[in-house]
């Protein structure tokens, strides 16, 4: 294990960051970066030379030899072109070059990557912009230089742009409201999003001997193991010595590339885990989450473990979600969203916390449909993640706060209360608020806590829904507030506040969103229930959500139209790959093992009855019986998935075979996987072709 000098010394090692830039750089030239990476201003190109030469100086003392624009199309991963700093020389030699042109733009193929008909396949031209604000870093000997990525028109075709847009939308409208009511001391507002991490690790000889996971990420056989998590003894629990081997060196890979990993635990499910990092400004930590979850995968591979990111890898346990932890901070590093020691008097956080709730509840559709995927179909509405309804968690101390406003009384609040459960043990103030983690949207004390989205999803997707919805509701406050004089201005505040309480107070639930009580209770208020992505993604194209996303100048009419075809794509290709494995697997896999299994209990039946022909042989009989039938069962499942995967092949408008994937392929794959699971249970384990339930995930060690 490192000592803590070690620790100090490596981080952010391989980041040319701002304390890197201070040291390289000329201090007009340092001051011109940062700026152009704070508040979004121009880099002249001779600027642009002098630190790509620096960068590039350092980059080639730390071993690198190439450099690529990092970006993250509409995949969800992230995309990377690897071009080397050598330049010919006259007499046949070579030298180490990189311009300023080079850092700020490059030319990807942009004819591969999803477009959504925003061009041609024939037109390959895209561009990659270089975003300041994103620190370069150096990975496996390549400066890596993180990157917008755009059509020859300049539409958006990755995930950064939007997400840039976003942040640059709410800190103008942020900064504007604060202003209005005295704040002129801020010059600019982040978004803060700190991105808990779920994450199962198996062993890496099973993961290659399953077929399902190899191609689509989840298991689609498999019975379920004798125990699973019911015993609750694996949450927190005692880190295995390799597992945690594993988790120092994934923190220390981390660390070097400057991502605050901060916590690590032991998740739910057996064999799941969790890292969390520290907040950061958002687009930094959509960055890094995007390379945590790299890095995972490669410290994995080197333990000998694979790391799953599906959002269900394993039916009948917890499957893995991403914690989207927002919230706002000033210039000078203040959170807006701390309620003080006196929230019902803190008019500045209860604009703020209102506008949140507000834009969850107008922009609901928006909000659910920004972590719509295929894989946290399966996830969300179980006992384990939120439901798919939409709905805001607020404690019971705010609930009294905004109660108190709603009836036009002063808030007279309660003395904390402070818990002590042995003389021993130190006195413990009562949080502001409680943990619901069936809480799609929880307030938890100074952020807002998005539960919904799933582990391998991009964290940009949800953060442009929040960011532009709460753009909007700011805006509207800043409007009625505007024309109000100032000796005025705190009565109308708690008007306000009142008028969109009542208008919004729908959307707050503070109790279990698991029952079916609050299922009927939500739809009586009126909420939404897009339990999948059909449901949920058409609403991309609604004139209210085109509207919201042009005013803030985040997404055009034409960049959603083409996501609403990307996102469908997807779906319908990832179900599609799904259904044609499940199909290899069955009859490659079990079918053999059904009948080799089969053959060897007769074999022994026969052998019994040779010996003595009055044996009744009643247990191999049954098990006959049962794997007759359960080959039947699986013959007439198959032949109903063949012929509904050529109907679903020839549909040709997006959200029908969208719906037609969801409705009958997956209740298919369903009926086959039933039959099989039956058959695993008879079959003795060193029969079956591919690791079981219980092999992958009580391997570790």
């Amino acid at each position: 294990m490192a000592d803590i000098t070690k620790v100090t010394e490596i981080y952010g090692s391989l980041v040319f960051d701002s304390d890197t830039m201070k040291e390289r750089l000329p201090k007009d030239v340092f001051k011109s970066v940062q700026k152009t990476a704070r508040m979004g201003s121009h880099l002249e190109r001779a600027l642009a030379d002098i630190v790509a030469a620096a960068m590039k100086e350092w980059a080639i003392e730390l071993g690198a030899t190439h450099y690529t624009h990092w970006f993250q199309p509409m995949t969800g991963l992230t995309a990377e072109k690897h071009d080397s700093f050598i330049s010919p020389t006259d007499d046949g030699n070579v030298i180490m070059e990189f311009s300023g042109k080079e850092l700020i733009k490059g030319e990807p193929d942009a004819s591969s990557f999803p477009s959504g008909g925003l061009r041609a396949t024939f037109e390959a031209r895209g561009y990659t912009a270089w975003d300041p604000s994103s620190p370069a870093f150096i990975k496996d000997g390549t400066l890596y230089i993180p990157t917008a990525f755009c059509s020859y028109k300049g539409e958006a075709l990755d995930k950064k742009t939007p997400l840039l847009r976003s942040q640059e939308a709410v800190s103008k409208s942020a900064k504007r409201l604060l202003h209005l009511i005295g704040r002129t001391d801020i010059a600019h507002i982040d978004v803060t999003v700190g991105a808990e991490q779920e994450y199962f690790l198996i062993d890496k000889d099973m993961y290659k001997r399953r077929k399902d996971l190899m191609i689509c990420g989840r298991t689609l056989l498999g019975a379920p193991a004798p125990k699973g998590q019911e015993k609750e003894d694996h949450y927190f629990g005692v880190l295995k010595p390799k597992v945690a081997q594993f988790m120092h060196e994934l923190d220390m890979e981390l660390w070097k590339l400057g991502i605050p990993a901060k916590t690590k635990h032991n998740e739910v499910a057996p064999a799941q885990h969790e890292l969390a990092p520290l907040f950061e400004t958002a687009n930094i930590a959509v960055d890094h989450n995007q390379l945590t979850m790299e890095i995972m995968k490669k410290v994995a591979d080197k333990f000998g473990y694979a790391c799953l990111l599906h959002e269900k890898p394993f039916a009948g346990i917890n499957g893995s979600g991403k914690h989207d932890n927002w919230s706002l901070s000033t210039d000078s590093g203040e959170n807006l969203l701390d309620p003080g020691k006196t929230p019902g008097e803190n008019k500045q956080f209860l604009l703020l916390l209102m506008a949140v709730i507000a834009a969850v509840d107008d922009y609901q559709e928006l909000i659910r449909l920004s972590v719509a995927t295929a894989g946290n179909d399966h996830r969300l509405g179980g006992d384990e993640a939120p439901p798919a309804i939409v709905s805001v968690f607020i404690g019971d101390e705010l609930a009294g706060v905004l109660k108190s406003i709603e009836e036009g009384e002063v808030y007279e609040g309660e003395d904390k209360v402070r818990m002590t459960w042995a003389h021993i043990l130190p006195h413990i103030t009562m949080d502001t608020t409680d943990r619901n983690r069936t809480s799609p949207f929880a307030f938890t004390g100074n952020k807002f806590e998005f539960r919904m989205p799933g582990s391998s999803l991009s964290m940009a997707q949800p953060n442009v829904a929040i960011n532009t919805a709460v753009s909007e509701e700011l805006d509207r406050i800043y409007d009625k507030l505007k024309d109000v004089p100032l000796s005025e201005q705190s009565t109308a505040i708690d008007a306000i506040l009142r008028r969109m309480l009542r208008q919004h107070k729908r959307i707050i639930f503070n109790g279990n969103g698991y029952t079916q009580e609050w299922v009927e209770e939500a739809k009586r208020r009126g909420l939404l229930n897009l339990a999948s992505v059909p449901d949920a993604i058409p609403y991309i194209k609604s004139d209210k959500i085109v509207e919201l996303m042009e005013k803030h100048k985040v997404l055009s009419k034409e960049e959603l139209e083409s996501r609403y075809e990307i996102y469908l794509e997807n779906y319908i290709k990832e179900i599609h790959i799904e259904a044609l494995t499940l199909c290899e697997m069955v009859r490659k896999d079990i079918s053999y093992s059904i009948v080799n299994y089969s053959r060897i209990v007769a074999q022994d039946a026969a052998g019994k009855l040779k010996v003595d022909n009055t044996l009744k042989c009643t247990y191999e009989k049954d098990i006959l019986k049962r794997l007759d039938a359960a080959e039947d069962g699986i013959c007439s499942a198959m032949d109903q998935l063949d012929a509904d995967i050529k109907k679903a092949e020839a549909l040709s408008d997006p959200l029908e075979t969208a719906r037609f994937y969801r409705d009958v392929i997956l209740e298919d794959m369903n009926k086959v996987r039933g039959f099989v699971d039956a058959a695993e249970l008879i079959i003795p384990n060193e029969y079956v072709n591919y690791p079981t339930y219980e092999e992958m995930l009580f391997s570790l060690r």
